[in-house]
């Protein structure tokens, strides 16, 4: 009974609330109530702020890091004007004084995976130098379709804190700091390429299939390694063909004459590579840091750390192969009657062999100057001196905007020889403000100076070679997204052939304006 009045009085309580919570509708004539306030819209998140871009895309395998794979990505794009070398062409029989042209100097990925702290593993691809007249399939004639090759490919164990043990294509070089260079993080706009004397000739673009040791004790760095060279990319025509001169051969080493109806051809005493070097190339390069540790997982040294790291870094290294090379004397004359079609020619043509030794000290130096303006300062010196045999000299130009097989077009200087090169640049990292607070600024300059044996002019004298770079370097996020510009003049020595042998005629040297843009990832 009790529960039944308890029934009927929570009912009687809920159908009144219900009809107190009825909306009645205005009386006749009355006017409408008015609309409800509209909700305000929500507030926008607020922008963040970039953040530095540290170890980029890192995909973590483990909740502790220790396993991992890593990619990064860089493209570096030209936009040029430049003042030919003499008798440059632009294409076939068309003489090209000067032109403004764009290319592709590098466009490379690298994919680094560690599955323990003990084991390292990574790959390296990508292209480089391509532009409208080359840098394609055939590299001195043709733009079009770059090869797209393998840089490295390197696995590695860490034996113990002081040494790792590494194999594969790699880029453990000896020589110099600079001879194992960070693309990405270049002070200058590019390096001087005479820190890679042997590039494409007995290596895989400065890479080396082989061993390495690597390590550090408290201050002291060390990489030491032995490789294979490649074939060189002569032409290797191993017999006689009558009326022919093989380049690449030891005939190739040579210049014919006749007299009296007798032609013989005559050694003009200018090394070339090797073709038949079978020899180990070893390589290594030591250092002693007095300041701040670098990074030595990979082997890329840092060009400038913008202020970020103190270092004070002073090393030396060597690169050395047996018979790397290989010569004819003046003395050396063949009688090409007595040669017939098919002779072997390494047989029949006596030869020098010589071996390459390489050698190279430097300095580093970058420290924060203005903590407060975050100013910096970098220094890097360095003195190679390189042993080809006699008279060796080897003309290069990075991106060369000139066309055909002729080694002194477009923009080619002298990159390596037998005899003694110093190099150095200089730059300053200005204040955090001085453009604004998103962009830095780092003008730079820098000089190199070279002396080869082979290089003379028609007096007989050495002729000295002096490339001078200034530039200025617009960071917009580090080394992650610049802009460079550099200006460059570099001599042309108005080269002509006397007896086989290049003579340097009067120099001149040519401006190179060159505007970059690199993207870092």
């Amino acid at each position: 009974m009790h529960a039944f009045r308890y029934t009927l009085a929570l009912s009687g309580l809920l159908l009144a609330g219900a009809a107190q919570a009825q909306v009645a509708p205005p009386a006749p004539g009355s006017p409408a109530p008015p609309p409800a306030p509209q909700a305000p819209p929500p507030t926008p998140p607020a922008p963040t702020k970039p953040v530095p871009y540290g170890a980029g895309m890192k995909f973590n395998l483990s909740p502790d890091g220790q396993k991992y794979v890593r990619l990064m990505a860089w493209t570096q794009v030209y936009m040029r004007y430049n003042e030919n070398n003499s008798g440059t062409l632009r294409g076939p029989n068309e003489p090209k004084s000067d032109q403004l042209d764009f290319g592709i100097r590098r466009s490379r990925m690298v994919l680094l995976a560690q599955l323990s702290p003990r084991f390292l593993i990574y790959t390296h691809f990508g292209i480089n130098n391509q532009n409208n007249v080359s840098g394609g399939v055939n590299a001195t004639t043709d733009g079009k379709k770059p090869q797209l090759f393998i840089h490295e490919a390197v696995t590695e164990y860490k034996v113990n804190k002081y040494l790792n043990l590494g194999a594969g294509l790699h880029y453990y070089n000896g020589i110099s700091r600079m001879s194992s260079a960070s693309t990405t993080s270049i002070m200058t706009m590019d390096v001087p390429l005479t820190n890679f004397p042997t590039i494409d000739a007995i290596d895989q673009f400065a890479r080396w299939i082989g061993v390495y040791a690597k390590g550090r004790v408290g201050k002291f760095d060390y990489k030491l390694s032995m490789s294979d060279p490649f074939l060189t990319n002569l032409p290797t025509n191993t017999t006689y063909v009558a009326g022919g001169v093989q380049t690449g051969n030891p005939l190739g080493l040579g210049v014919n004459s006749t007299t009296n109806g007798i032609t013989t051809n005559t050694g003009i005493n200018v090394a070339q590579y090797n073709p038949q070097n079978d020899g180990h190339v070893y390589q290594g390069y030591f250092s002693y840091n007095f300041f701040e540790p670098e990074a030595n997982l990979l082997p890329y040294t840092q060009g400038t750390y913008l202020g970020t790291k103190k270092v004070l870094s002073i090393g030396t290294g060597f690169m050395y192969n047996q018979n790397g090379m290989f010569s004819r004397s003046g003395s050396s004359t063949v009688n090409l009657a007595n040669l017939t079609s098919g002779s072997d020619l390494y047989a029949a043509v006596p030869t020098t062999k010589h071996d390459i030794k390489l050698f190279g000290a430097d300095v580093f130096y970058d420290t924060p100057l203005d903590t407060a303006k975050r100013t910096a300062v970098t220094f890097y010196g360095v003195y190679w001196n390189y042993d080809f045999g006699p008279n060796y000299v080897r003309f290069v130009g990075a991106e060369n905007p000139g066309y055909g097989a002729n080694a002194y077009r477009g923009n080619a200087v002298p990159q390596s020889g037998t005899g003694g090169t110093v190099y150095g640049q200089l730059g300053f990292l200005m204040g955090k403000n001085t453009l604004g607070p998103k962009v830095r600024l780092q003008p730079y300059v820098a000089y190199l100076h070279s002396n080869y044996e082979g290089l003379r002019n028609a007096a007989g004298d050495v002729q000295g070679v002096n490339i001078y770079d200034a530039g200025l370097n617009f960071y917009i996020d580090g080394h992650n997204a610049k802009v460079t510009l550099n200006y460059r003049a570099r001599p042309d020595f108005n080269m002509t052939t006397v007896n086989g042998v290049g003579v340097a005629g009067d120099v001149t040297h040519r401006p190179e304006i060159t505007l970059q843009t690199q993207v870092f990832l």
